[in-house]
C-alpha cells in the first residue's frame, strides 16, 4: 500500500491542522497531519498532488509539496527520526524570558515606589499580574482567529462555545488594566481566580491525555507544546489572586 508524504505550508496552529486533516481525510485510507514538523502522511491514497492542493484552496492558503513517495507495507516500521528533541530550556525560552522581564520590571517598580514598607508584596503581585495579562493578551491579539482555533483544541469552554476563544484575549486585556489601575480588587481577584482555575482544567486534561498540541498561552507566535509548564502558569495566577483575596 502506498504511503505519500508531503510538507504542508500555511499551517500556524492546531486549528489549521484540524482543517487540513478534515479536508484530506476523504482522499486516503489513513491520514496523519502534524504541525511540528508541518507534514501530511496519506496512506492508501490514489489522488495526485494537484487534486489535493485544489481541495485545500477552498479552506485557506495551504499547499502540499512532495517530499517522499514510497510503496511500503503499512506494517513496516517507519524510519526513526534521528533529529534530537529540542532542549527544554530552548523550547520554553520565550516564555521564561517574558516571565523574567515581567518579574524584574515589577520588582523595580515596587522598590522604587514611595510605600512606607521597603517591599509591599501585595502591590508587587498586582503589578506582576497586570504585566502578565497585558503582555500575554498582546500576543494573543496579534492573531485572534488563530488563537481561538488553537484554544478550542483544549479549553473546556472554548470547545463547546467557540466565541469564548475570541473573547478570552480581551478578557485578559481587561484584567491587566484592572490590576494596573487597582480597580475593584475583590472583583478582579475573584474573576482571575475563577478564569485561571477553570482554564487550568483543560490544560491538565490535555497533559494527562498526552495530547501533542500547541499551547496557546502566547498566541500562535511561538510554537510552545502543551505541558506542565502551562499548568503552573495558570495555577500561579489563580494562586496569587486567591492569596490577595484571603490575606
Amino acid at each position: 500500500m502506498s504511503i505519500n508524504k508531503y510538507t504542508v505550508s500555511g499551517m500556524t496552529c492546531g486549528g489549521c491542522v484540524a482543517k487540513v486533516k478534515a479536508t484530506l481525510a476523504g482522499f486516503a485510507d489513513n491520514l496523519e497531519v502534524t504541525l511540528d514538523p508541518p507534514l501530511a502522511t496519506l496512506t492508501g491514497s490514489n489522488a495526485n498532488i494537484d487534486t489535493l492542493n485544489k481541495a485545500l484552496t477552498g479552506i485557506g492558503h495551504y499547499q502540499l509539496s512532495i517530499i517522499e513517495n514510497s510503496n511500503l507495507e503499512v506494517n513496516d516500521k517507519p524510519a526513526k527520526n534521528d533529529e534530537p528533541a529540542k532542549d527544554w530550556l530552548a523550547t520554553y525560552y520565550p516564555l521564561l524570558l517574558i516571565f523574567t522581564f515581567i518579574t524584574f520590571v515589577t520588582l523595580a517598580i515596587q522598590l522604587g515606589s514611595n510605600d512606607e514598607l521597603p517591599f509591599n508584596i501585595r502591590h508587587w503581585m498586582m503589578h506582576f499580574m497586570a504585566g502578565f495579562f497585558l503582555v500575554f493578551s498582546f500576543f494573543k491579539l496579534l492573531d485572534v482567529r488563530s488563537f481561538a482555533a488553537s484554544y478550542a483544541m483544549y479549553d473546556l469552554l472554548a470547545m463547546r462555545f467557540k466565541p469564548y476563544g475570541f473573547i478570552y484575549p480581551f478578557l485578559e486585556l481587561g484584567l491587566g488594566f484592572a490590576y494596573l489601575l487597582a480597580w475593584q480588587p475583590a472583583f478582579t481577584n475573584w474573576l482571575t481566580f475563577i478564569v485561571m482555575t477553570f482554564s487550568s482544567l483543560g490544560v491538565i486534561r490535555s497533559v494527562l491525555n498526552k495530547q501533542k498540541i500547541r499551547c496557546a498561552c502566547l498566541g500562535t507566535v511561538f510554537n510552545l507544546p502543551m505541558s506542565t509548564v502551562t499548568i503552573i502558569e495558570d495555577l500561579l495566577m489563580a494562586g496569587m489572586a486567591l492569596w490577595m483575596l484571603v490575606l
